[in-house]
């Protein structure tokens, strides 16, 4: 038994793949003796989501060593080492009972389709290492302003050091991985030919992952850009960085993440001129109609939307979108059948095409989480990540201080998160960096402390100071 590529088990791993994999878990503890801890975990989450190999080891009974779970298992060894009293600062909250139950639900979806604790245990140790963990530990380290601002100047920073690997695999088609580690991550290479060039895939799972990330990264600095919390990146100028960054981003060739980034920037621009958040929160509401239609009716909303972007986008893509929605339809019609908590695993929530005579794709994540654990875990995952978003926007930081340099990182943070869950509904990348922030955002929103502390827009600063200069002179 031995590492293999998930997405492409025609291709064997190198030598290079074993021996990086298990000499991240030291490099991990050695991180956290060089940087403040904080800065230390998002380091280790991006760099291990970055640049680790798409390589899985089978552990029986345990979650698959991957990059994912190594990462996890080196920030917990680190903190048991270096910062124990870290562990004491959790506390349960109600912001993170969606969480668990999005944890703890396979085990419910086993008992029900009579597969047994033992597969119920498995499937949760296995949910918790990938979505539970990388939560709790934004939970522990990066519910602060600071923490928010770390990451978000990480994810702005990753972006550029993929620059000029993206820009490579433009030129010469997606090789890094194969160049590195012995072998193509994905099994259909014809996936990375888009709009007449390549689009990059790097270390990351699939172009699409690629995309999204650089659309974060681009639209993550522009923010932080506009709002002064950076300037200068290595001794230069910002603005450069952002058009090699922007620029670089257009050539991934990801029309999705491009459309996500319009909507995005939008969401900020109104944000800063309207002072309202408004957009953010129909966003959420109308992710919420959606899944409830198509999961609990029959109605369906594919036709429509087909017909309606047939006029914007170019056939062959609006042919892969059909054959996606054709799939969903069938994948959904096969939940209701277990409508509550699912099919479990083992690809039971899955059936034959009977267009293709193959079984069908699961192309969506809230696709799987309504086949694997019913309406219980697609409620649950979607609540999970939505809601610390919708509640830090709501009651700690609306739109009016999103401008303000100390609030300006949460900002784009958490429309990050809320873009991720959106991509969500046609995708199924999962990425730790997301579930990392949304801990985070959690933590800082049920933080007791920071609530004694509101954080000022500068631009009321004056007007306060004339208040009180006023209050002066009358005494």
């Amino acid at each position: 038994m031995g590492f293999t590529f998930p997405g492409n088990p025609f291709s064997s791993p190198n030598l290079i793949v074993p021996l990086v994999m298990f000499a991240w878990l030291p490099i991990v503890v050695y991180l956290f003796t060089r940087f403040p801890a904080r800065q230390a975990v998002v380091i280790s989450f991006l760099v291990g989501w970055m640049f680790l190999p798409q390589a899985e080891l089978p552990l029986p009974g345990l979650p698959d060593y991957s990059k994912i779970t190594a990462t996890c298992y080196g920030i917990l060894l680190a903190t048991f080492i270096f910062d124990a009293g870290r562990f004491q600062t959790f506390r349960f909250g109600w912001l993170d009972i969606p969480m668990l139950i999005w944890c703890l639900c396979p085990f419910v979806s086993s008992l029900m389709n009579d597969l047994g604790a033992y597969d119920g245990i498995s499937a949760v140790i296995d949910r918790t290492a990938t979505w539970g963990t990388p939560y709790f530990l934004g939970r522990i380290y990066l519910n602060s302003l600071q923490g928010m601002k770390l990451l978000a100047i990480g994810i702005f920073v990753g972006g550029l050091v993929y620059v000029p690997f993206c820009l490579y695999e433009v030129r010469m088609s997606p090789q890094m991985h194969r160049i590195v580690y012995g072998g193509f991550p994905h099994a259909d290479f014809s996936q990375t030919v888009r709009l007449g060039g390549y689009r990059p895939m790097v270390f990351m799972q699939h172009g699409l992952a690629v995309g999204a990330f650089m659309m974060a990264a681009t639209l993550v600095g522009l923010w932080l850009w506009q709002t002064g919390v950076i300037k200068r990146v290595w001794n230069i100028s910002v603005i450069w960085w952002m058009a090699a960054l922007f620029l670089t981003f257009v050539l991934c060739r990801s029309t999705g993440a491009l459309s996500l980034f319009f909507i995005g920037l939008g969401f900020l621009l109104i944000a800063k001129y309207f002072r309202t958040a408004l957009p953010v929160f129909l966003l959420i509401g109308g992710m919420a109609v959606y899944l409830y239609v198509n999961s609990e009716t029959e109605t369906y909303f594919s036709d429509q939307l087909i017909s309606y972007l047939s006029q914007i986008f170019p056939e062959d893509r609006i042919a892969s979108l059909e054959f996606r929605f054709n799939n969903e339809e069938l994948l959904v019609d096969r939940a209701r059948e277990q409508l509550t908590f699912g099919w479990a695993g083992w690809g039971r929530s899955r059936l034959m095409n009977p267009e293709t005579g193959q079984l069908t794709i699961q192309d969506s994540l809230w696709v799987i989480a309504l086949g694997e654990n019913g309406i219980v875990g697609l409620t649950s995952l979607y609540t999970a990540m939505l809601l610390p978003v919708a509640a830090i926007f709501w009651s700690r930081y609306p739109a009016r201080l999103w401008t303000n340099p100390k609030v300006a990182p949460v900002a784009a943070v958490g429309l990050m998160v809320v873009l991720y869950m959106l991509d969500c509904i046609m995708n199924a990348m999962v990425n730790p960096i997301y579930i990392l922030a949304c801990g985070g955002i959690a933590g800082l929103t049920m933080s007791p402390e920071r609530r004694r502390q509101p954080v000022l827009n500068p631009q009321l600063l004056p007007a306060k100071r004339h208040v009180m200069q006023e209050r002066t002179r009358e005494a």
